[in-house]
């Protein structure tokens, strides 16, 4: 309707009203340009009034959402708290952990300072995988075997001095059969000295969050000063099955052949679970036995690390204890379907009218079944926002609640650009939020142009009178 009326009008003052056809243009195209759309403020993220759809299981009622966000413990990688306890682990340290969300289910002695033993080749495969992701090495690589990688002590794959093997045959070596010869060959293709190696290996280990870890050389043989600690190697292998978990499809197999020489995976626990898939195993005599395994049943994953047991029996039992207990305790909970938008919401003055919100991360939450009922999300998200919107631009969030204190925050963000419309339609959609306008500062704007009409009728007049006087 508002559109009609200003073509009409432009189409019958344009040529007898020159200049107020140009004023009415001119506040058209300030209107487009000053207002924004409802979402004031919020362009950069979720605003303080925004929309809530709370859920509760298959729920999907909407109410809005408190002004602020609750206070409360805004992650869930802490620990999530119950009643159940696997008891005392026969081990200097454990940790058990979720996967996919990093919660910490279960811990004891995890800061406690430990050789880490082959527990160390998990860093080494990641910074190999990290390279083939990047495409600077390829597994088809003939990786040459140095007189250092073959003289290279303790468990070995047994590669030949002199000859070229390819870089997945390696990474078979190191991941089943834990070849200290694989790891310093692999190391050397890589970085071309085992000390850059080792300087990259701890730099990652940085970038990751491993505060308390110290790393010597690629294999996890005897050094003094290497360390780490069953949280740390909690937040590398975690690290290491979300970004590469290609990588398990090597540290499950039972039996590695090479050189017609067959050995066995250590890790006991492939042949009493079936839902056991890795990872590692390490041991040397100043730490013990470690252990880290990994299982997912009904879509959970959980990594349980076991440092310092007496024996490899005592290890597996341990391990397995904390498998069992984490999966009979607690469950998973997906609300929202992978790949897909968690909502949509509306845009103003943009090329397109909705964008779909995808979550920085997994939504996901852990929590004790007995705890299950009582969990809720909210889905807070300002109830529009104006173009233009950026690639990864944060809109909004999904919180979780426990018992209505909020355990985890997820941001919600645009996977895609949305650029602003032409002048007219973001006009005419001003004109839609015309309510919701500040009317002091429009009455500012509007008291400006009415103040140049005066100028410019004044000027005219004089004009006029100038010439008459003439």
């Amino acid at each position: 309707m508002i559109i009609r009326f200003v073509r009409l009008f432009m189409r019958d003052n344009m040529s007898k009203k020159p200049f107020l056809c140009f004023v009415v243009l001119l506040l058209l195209v300030v209107l487009s340009i000053s207002f924004p759309g409802n979402g004031i403020g919020v362009e950069q993220g979720a605003g303080k009034k925004t929309a809530a759809k709370p859920g509760r299981g298959k729920a999907k009622s909407e109410r809005l959402a408190p002004e602020k966000a609750a206070a409360g413990d805004a992650t869930q990688g802490k620990g999530a708290s119950s009643e159940s306890s696997p008891g005392q682990i026969n081990a200097r340290a454990a940790i058990l952990m979720e996967v996919t969300t990093g919660t910490i289910l279960f811990e004891q002695n995890a800061d406690e300072l430990i050789e880490p033993a082959s527990f160390t080749k998990v860093l080494s495969l990641y910074l190999v995988y990290e390279a083939l992701q990047r495409g600077n090495i390829h597994m088809q690589d003939d990786v040459y075997i140095s007189d250092l990688a073959w003289r290279t002590k303790g468990s070995k794959m047994f590669v030949g001095v002199g000859t070229r093997v390819p870089l997945e045959e390696l990474l078979k070596g190191i991941s089943v059969v834990s070849g200290n010869d694989a790891c310093i060959a692999a190391a050397e293709h890589l970085s071309g000295s085992v000390e850059a190696f080792v300087d990259n290996m701890n730099r990652k280990a940085k970038q990751l969050g491993m505060d308390h870890s110290r790393f010597l050389n690629p294999h996890g043989l005897p050094a003094e000063g290497q360390v780490t600690t069953a949280r740390d190697m909690a937040t590398l292998s975690a690290a290491y099955i979300r970004q590469f978990p290609e990588a398990l499809r090597f540290h499950s197999m039972k039996e590695y052949t090479y050189n017609n020489i067959t050995q066995h995976n250590r890790n006991h626990l492939l042949n009493k679970d079936p839902t056991v898939d890795g990872l590692k195993t390490g041991f040397i005599a100043a730490s013990g036995y470690h252990l880290a395994a990994t299982a997912q049943r009904e879509g959970m994953r959980l990594l349980a690390i076991v440092m310092g047991a007496e024996t490899p029996r005592i290890r597996e039992r341990e391990a397995m204890k904390l498998m069992n207990f984490g999966f009979r305790y607690y469950t998973m909970v997906q609300p929202f379907p992978q790949g897909q938008p968690v909502t949509t919401i509306k845009i103003w003055k943009g090329e397109k009218d909705e964008i779909g919100l995808y979550p920085m991360e997994l939504a996901a939450f852990v929590t004790p079944r007995t705890q299950k009922n009582l969990l809720r999300w909210e889905i807070r998200t300002a109830s529009d926002v104006a173009a233009p919107i950026a690639i990864n631009q944060a809109l909004g969030e999904v919180v979780f609640y426990v018992s209505d204190q909020p355990k985890r925050n997820i941001t919600l963000v645009s996977m895609e650009d949305v650029n602003r419309a032409g002048w007219f339609k973001r006009a005419w959609q001003t004109l839609l939020q015309i309510h919701k306008v500040d009317w002091w500062w429009f009455a500012g704007i509007a008291g400006g142009i009415s103040l140049l009409i005066l100028i410019f009728t004044f000027v005219s007049n004089r004009k006029f009178a100038l010439k008459r006087s003439r």
